[in-house]
């Protein structure tokens, strides 16, 4: 019952006059950047994050709310109408979406899309209401060592799970590691990596690290390709932007499995929502070849609804995993995380004692934020594919303009905008070779955190190592990490031979 008057309580403050502002104005931009390729969510709050620096916590937090679930709704409508989607959590629903929007029916795929993402979105953001309160008390139990083991099997799945190639993966997470620890050793006060620059003792700002490997990486990868195909060809949209009684019948149970292989998704640390969007399209795929007339590859209309429903939901626990555990299961959840901490607010088990005010209204936020992106998705999306006009060398252009002075006006250092520079620099260099950005921003955040519990479960120990091991808890985790490596190994040689025949 608390649960219910808590929830209460955060929509009584997310409903004032300003935090709905900051709702629709985080719903609006996320989306706007979502529709652009090769940005996505995670962009998207990253470039806002200077914006936000200048409102209270609530406020900014709950626009970057807005922001994070736009993102993911503007994804979908480049892949639908241009067969290129804006993110990789796009995929799966660019290939039955474009083919409905080449047969006529753009509009109902974007709508298919839309009421998918608003569904999975929904049913996830209930779950966290009423689950991650009872998982923050369940991880209160948990110490150094308990920690020490969730960090680390969320920069082993991330490595070996999300990467192509495990070598990159671990690269990506040295990388992470060592521009992480920059700064002054809190334990010991030892100066690291800073090269003797005293701008950079309190370390190099979440921001910074965000924007220059984001949103400045991107920049600098698209200005080094060639221009546009000229044979890309966005798709009109004509139509009713909604669907009947039957495309509503057809849909609706692709949307509730999608939605059950994005739940539980969220809540484990694999980077994001490739996997459950690619399996909800593989089921809805391997049903469809059973009927009587199988759709797929014609544009079925299952085929959108599982994948995006699937992406919103696991969009969504992974907002109830960073905010009852503090673990960041993909990059934009990273991303959120440094936001929090930005403002000195600690995502984990003590959330809702300390700051429960904050965390119960970006809850109530997300309820808001769905309802207010769809009502902007379903009959404005021909309007947001306006943007993918625009002619590209400006976009980037002011991108760039807005990256830089939004870091040099939240802090005011020429030093962050040379390491803005270096970043940006590091990040094109990682897109080149096929470097994963996920595991350095995981790593980022939760290298010093693992490296602090680590610290302190051998202090506690007396330097006994057998203490990492010495909870059923900590014990359960690094079996469960060495299944998922496991079982990544084997899928990965299995593609490889099935490859070779």
């Amino acid at each position: 019952m608390d649960v219910f008057a808590d929830l209460a309580g955060g929509f009584s403050t997310a409903f004032t006059p300003m935090n709905m502002l900051w709702v629709f104005l985080g719903a609006v931009l996320g989306t706007a950047v979502g529709v652009l390729p090769g940005l996505g969510s995670s962009m998207a709050v990253a470039l806002l994050l200077p914006v936000t620096l200048a409102l209270d916590p609530t406020g900014a937090l709950i626009m970057l709310a807005g922001v994070y679930y736009g993102g993911l709704f503007g994804d979908s409508i480049t892949g639908i109408l241009l067969n290129t989607p804006g993110n990789s959590s796009a995929i799966a629903t660019t290939f039955e979406g474009h083919k409905m929007a080449l047969d006529g029916r753009a509009s109902q795929a974007l709508a298919t899309s839309a009421i998918g993402a608003f569904t999975g979105g929904l049913i996830a953001t209930s779950i966290i209401a009423v689950g991650a309160p009872l998982l923050a008390g369940l991880a209160s139990a948990f110490g150094p060592a308990e920690f020490f083991a969730l960090a680390a099997f969320a920069f082993v799945a991330t490595a070996f799970v999300v990467a192509d190639s495990v070598l990159k993966g671990v690269v990506a997470l040295v990388i992470g590691f060592t521009v992480g620890v920059v700064g002054i050793d809190s334990q010991t006060g030892t100066v690291r990596y800073t090269l003797g620059v005293p701008q950079l003792f309190d370390g190099v700002g979440i921001v910074v690290i965000t924007v220059g490997l984001l949103a400045l990486g991107e920049v600098f990868y698209v200005a080094s390709r060639s221009r546009w195909q000229s044979g890309t060809r966005l798709v009109a949209v004509q139509g009713r932007p909604f669907l009947n009684r039957k495309e509503f019948r057809e849909a609706l149970p692709a949307w509730l499995r999608g939605t059950s292989f994005g739940v539980p998704f969220g809540v484990i640390p694999v980077g994001g929502s490739e996997v459950p969007t690619f399996l909800s399209y593989g089921t809805e795929r391997r049903l469809d070849s059973r009927r009587r007339n199988p759709q797929f590859g014609r544009g079925a209309i299952r085929g959108v609804a599982g994948p995006e429903a699937a992406g919103n939901a696991t969009a969504g626990t992974a907002m109830g995993a960073l905010l009852a555990l503090g673990l960041p299961t993909s990059a934009t959840a990273a991303v959120l995380l440094g936001a929090f901490e930005q403002f000195g607010i600690q995502p984990g088990p003590l959330l809702f004692d300390r700051s429960g005010d904050v965390a119960w209204a970006l809850i109530a936020s997300l309820f808001i934020g769905l309802f207010v992106l769809l009502v902007l998705n379903l009959p404005f999306a021909p309007l947001w594919a306006k943007l993918l006009q625009v002619p590209r060398h400006y976009l980037y252009a002011g991108i760039t303009v807005f990256a830089g002075l939004g870091i040099y006006v939240s802090a005011g250092s020429v030093v962050d905008l040379v390491v803005l520079l270096l970043l940006g620099l590091l990040g094109f260099l990682m897109r080149r070779h096929g470097v994963p950005l996920a595991p350095v921003l995981i790593a980022v955040i939760l290298g010093p955190l693992a490296e602090i519990n680590l610290r302190n479960t051998l202090a506690i120990s007396q330097g006994d190592p057998s203490a990492l091991v010495a909870s059923g808890v900590s014990t359960t985790i690094y079996v469960l990490m060495a299944l998922a490596v496991t079982l990544a190994v084997v899928s990965k040689v299995r593609s490889r031979r099935s490859a070779d025949v």
